[in-house]
């Protein structure tokens, strides 16, 4: 679900890109609810197929580019500390009583996160730091584009990295939805991809209309559309079938498991229901979902702000999806990524810039776990790229990389990244 947090402090280019992406929402839903809207699917029992060992991966794409040097604390380095006077979280001997949580003595996580720690004291989260895409951009657009589409500074890419994937990957039988977007429209990443659909909100998916007339709905979408060219035709099959399944096998309210507690917002609606398409076994491999809000150029508000409550959000939202997806960890892989990070400066207006480096997390029960993963280049003016920011040491690309071939079965990832030669890092 692309959940719009609105930021009074965001640039004029992020903004811009918010209105954007709700014009283009307002086409895309007003055209596809003349016939559909939100689905639940219940529960359905596959034979094995080729797809059954390969995890869920759910991509969160944290947008308007997430400050790294908050979400993960280089507390230990005193150089973070004279950057940002007002914005750097104490470090975890500090007395203050809103200090940092300590992961390996050099890493810390900020106190709205601290809730993550447990997962990442049981090796299922693993942070990766001075992290991001190669391409300098510091444009919203250019940034999320390029690293949507898994092609930095490649523009003639139109598909998305994770469609890529999915049409790389043989495809099980008798899968009904292999891809999922919590959100009104498909996002850049899921661009092209097979068996994919957007869906806000579970309980209210089905056909327009009065529940009498429905089978008449059906049989004018068989009569009209079935024997239409293929695309018509696949796309009434599938309203169709998606239909009679729910007709077939009613549904009950849904109970999260492990007492997971989702946050009562877009971002943990969307959460809950990549979580209930998983338990339903119909065949889901990907899942994409937004987090906005990240483009804090004043006011950041790092412990007592808009910042610290956006990351509230975020922590609370990973931590009932991992108690959720309990019974099913194993199988599952998250990748939370950005567009770019901050600048390490704080600038006049207690907010950051638009950097470069950044920080990556991924959480699942096959995740090495409990460490940073990083070549640290540190932070002294000499070792910033530009001058101003975080070097980037590991390319986005080798994490989702590892990711790809050792948890989702992707033995083609030329056809994923073209033109890129990968390095594992051992985040999985």
């Amino acid at each position: 679900m692309q959940t719009k947090t609105p930021t009074k402090n965001g640039c004029p280019e992020y903004h811009a890109l918010q209105r954007r992406s709700f014009l283009r929402t307002l086409g895309q839903a007003s055209a596809a609810a003349a016939l559909v809207t939100p689905v639940w699917l219940p529960k359905l029992v596959f034979a094995q197929s080729e797809n059954s060992e390969r995890d869920l991966l759910v991509c969160v794409f944290l947008r308007g580019g997430a400050d790294g040097l908050t979400l993960c604390v280089p507390h230990a380095e005193q150089a973070y500390y004279d950057a940002r006077p007002t914005l750097a979280i104490p470090a975890p001997d500090s007395v203050l009583s809103n200090r940092a949580t300590d992961l390996d003595g050099f890493f810390g996580l900020p106190p709205a996160l601290a809730r993550l720690k447990p997962i990442y004291d049981a090796r299922q989260l693993a942070i990766v730091h001075a992290t991001g895409s190669s391409h300098p951009t510091r444009s919203h657009f250019e940034a999320q584009d390029f690293m949507e589409a898994g092609t930095p500074g490649d523009s003639t890419v139109v598909t998305g990295w994770l469609a890529r994937h999915l049409h790389s990957v043989r495809e099980a039988d008798d899968v009904v939805l292999r891809g999922m977007a919590a959100s009104t429209t498909i996002p850049r990443t899921l661009g092209g991809a097979p068996k994919t659909v957007a869906i806000t909100s579970i309980d209210e998916y089905g056909l327009v209309g009065r529940e009498e007339t429905r089978d008449a709905q059906l049989d004018l979408f068989r009569e009209v559309y079935g024997s239409s060219n293929d695309v018509l035709s696949a796309a009434a099959n599938n309203i169709t079938t998606t239909t009679s399944l729910i007709d077939r096998i009613k549904s009950s309210p849904y109970t999260p498991a492990g007492g997971a507690a989702y946050p009562t917002d877009g971002w943990g609606e969307g959460l809950k229901t990549i979580a209930r398409l998983a338990k339903a076994d119909v065949g889901l491999e990907a899942a994409c979902i937004d987090l906005d809000g990240w483009d804090t150029h004043a006011e950041q508000g790092s412990l007592n702000g808009e910042l610290n409550g956006l990351m509230d959000r975020f922590a609370r939202g990973l931590e009932a999806f991992h108690a959720d997806m309990a019974d099913r960890i194993d199988r599952t892989t998250v990748v939370v990524l950005s567009e770019f990070g901050r600048r390490v400066d704080e600038n006049g207006s207690k907010g950051t810039d638009h950097g470069h480096g950044n920080a990556m997390f991924v959480m699942g029960g096959h995740v090495n776990g409990g460490q940073v993963i990083t070549d640290w280049p540190e932070l002294s003016p000499d070792a910033l790229d530009d001058r101003r920011d975080l070097a980037i040491t590991i390319d986005y690309r080798d994490i989702l990389s590892e990711v790809l071939t050792k948890r989702a079965g992707n033995t083609s990832l030329e056809a994923v990244f073209p033109g890129y030669a990968p390095e594992f890092r051992g985040v999985v």
